[in-house]
């Protein structure tokens, strides 16, 4: 009966290297390499422990994913920085630089001046929020009264400024 399972499977499966599989055996296979030719080699990973090379490399991976060791991030001295540009003929934008690094979400910072001074706003590069308007005077209070963090010393008025 047994010759007549195997038999049969092997109609179905013609050149099927599963085929060749022994039904009485026992998995999952244990296979034993002479040292000569095995798969490790072929596929040129060394057996033992790595150098330390090997162990970077294996942090940056090559392609995908999030193998690359994150940075640390530079400390920058947590200063505000708050200036009047002049636009055209006696109007004015006023910079608000330094929040970030705070932590305060510029975003929300941006909609919160435009709303308080009933103004436009908005983020430009990373660290630099631009007020329509001259708001020089007001934005230093606003500021210690919405973020408490921000403290009197932190704050620096530069005045008029060039773009």
């Amino acid at each position: 009966m047994a010759a007549d399972i195997s038999e049969s499977s092997g109609a179905d499966c013609k050149g099927d290297p599963r085929n060749s599989a022994k039904l009485d055996a026992d998995y999952p296979l244990r296979v034993l390499y002479c040292g000569e030719n095995s798969p490790k080699q072929e596929a040129g990973i060394s057996e033992g422990q790595g150098t330390a090379g090997e162990e970077e490399e294996k942090k940056k991976q090559k392609r995908g994913g999030r193998g690359q060791i994150k940075q640390k991030k530079k400390t920058v001295p947590q200063k505000v920085t708050i200036a009047k540009i002049p636009r055209a003929k006696k109007k004015y934008v006023t910079r608000v630089c330094g929040l970030a690094t705070f932590e305060i979400d510029l975003k929300e910072a941006q909609r919160f001046f435009a709303q308080k001074f009933s103004c436009g706003a908005s983020v430009t590069g990373e660290d630099e929020i631009i007020i329509q308007g001259d708001f020089t005077d007001d934005i230093i209070d606003v500021i210690q009264e919405k973020w408490p963090e921000v403290d009197d010393d932190s704050i620096e008025d530069l005045g008029e400024v060039k773009k």
